[in-house]
């Protein structure tokens, strides 16, 4: 098949990652026969200092005539002024808007060749596989706003419509068939009306999937849970901000943020593929970032939006593989333990194949 493919290096370390996870992807197409046509646009910080505009209309024209986005990065030191009339996440929450990106899905599941490195207790990783469903279009991150500008005082709405909810809960269960036909939905349902309209909502949409088993939990309780018992969930759906906590809390599962990618969708298959780090302007240049997540979110990307299922699998065998023979990046290495480079990394991936 013939696939085009919309590129954003954007900031930081992302440059260096999405230039070995299109390695990964040219392998790809070379031992499964596929074409896949990519075209690199700018977005975050990058297209703030050289267009003025952290989504540029070229960026927009691009990923309109892509079947899929791939980005790996944006934001840093460079353009942390919270006051700024643009920033680089601006950007990136701009093109989730403007695609009709609503739901988030974030896998976490554990790597027994890295459970020594988690500082969690062995029997509590064994077999955790988790599905977060992040609604990501509302709630706060998108509702009415008031900037503090030069007054003391501010406010984010958290403001979701019963449509919102139900077009991302519907994600969320038929997810959950595909797997072990559980869901866990979490709210704050005793304090916040918002909440109290998700809850009654996704409790409305599961009279439509009465094979998967439903159960609701408040969101600090989540958050305990997931490092207590983190193997008793299996799909997790959360509103906006509270999918991008937990999930990121999460990451302590897997062994780093580093190894977490993620895939925005819509209703369509086209989507937005990305790791679920940032872009670590710390150690952006050295050639040290861990690849994992983004070569994950390919993976992504060839199940969800080009249903390659073969594909993603070989990617993923691929880095369990190298993870077994005890390769790590500096963020999963233990302290005084070698550690490889970004590139050495995707070299060991690439032999897998």
């Amino acid at each position: 098949m013939k696939a085009n493919i919309a590129v954003l290096p954007g900031d930081g370390v992302g440059p260096e990652i999405m230039a070995q996870a299109l390695r990964v992807l040219a392998k790809i197409g070379e031992k499964f026969g596929h074409e896949f046509v990519t075209k690199e646009g700018l977005i975050g910080g990058i297209a703030i200092d050289e267009i003025g505009n952290s989504f540029p209309d070229a960026t927009r024209q691009l990923c309109e005539q892509s079947d899929a986005i791939l980005l790996a990065a944006v934001g840093g030191y460079k353009w942390d002024n919270p006051t700024a009339p643009d920033r680089p996440e601006r950007g990136l929450l701009a093109m989730r808007k403007h695609f009709e990106l609503f739901a988030n899905l974030r896998p976490v599941k554990t790597y027994p060749a890295l459970a020594a490195y988690v500082p969690l207790r062995a029997d509590l990783l064994e077999g955790v596989d988790i599905l977060f469903v992040r609604e990501l279009t509302g709630g706060a991150y998108f509702g009415p706003r008031k900037e503090m500008g030069d007054g003391d005082d501010a406010y984010d709405t958290m403001l979701y419509s019963r449509a919102e909810v139900e077009r991302v809960a519907n994600v969320a269960f038929r997810a959950a068939q595909m797997r072990r036909k559980k869901l866990t939905s979490v709210d704050k349902a005793n304090v916040l009306a918002s909440m109290r309209l998700w809850r009654s909502t996704v409790v409305k949409v599961h009279e439509e999937y009465s094979d998967v088993a439903l159960d609701h939990v408040l969101v600090d309780a989540c958050a305990m849970h997931l490092l207590t018992r983190p193997a008793s969930f299996d799909v997790v759906l959360a509103e906006n901000m509270f999918g991008d906590i937990l999930s990121d809390e999460a990451s302590v599962l897997a062994g780093s943020l580093g190894m977490l990618p993620s895939a925005s969708l819509g209703a369509t298959a086209f989507g937005l593929y990305e790791p679920v780090h940032g872009s670590a302007p710390d150690i952006a240049g050295k050639n040290i970032a861990n690849p994992i997540g983004m070569f994950l979110s390919v993976a992504l990307m060839l199940r969800y939006s080009l249903q390659l299922e073969a594909e993603a699998q070989a990617i993923e065998t691929a880095i369990d593989a190298v993870l077994a023979d005890g390769l790590r990046t500096r963020d999963i290495a233990r302290p005084g333990e070698d550690s490889a480079t970004t590139t050495e990394f995707t070299d060991a991936v690439l032999a897998k194949f």
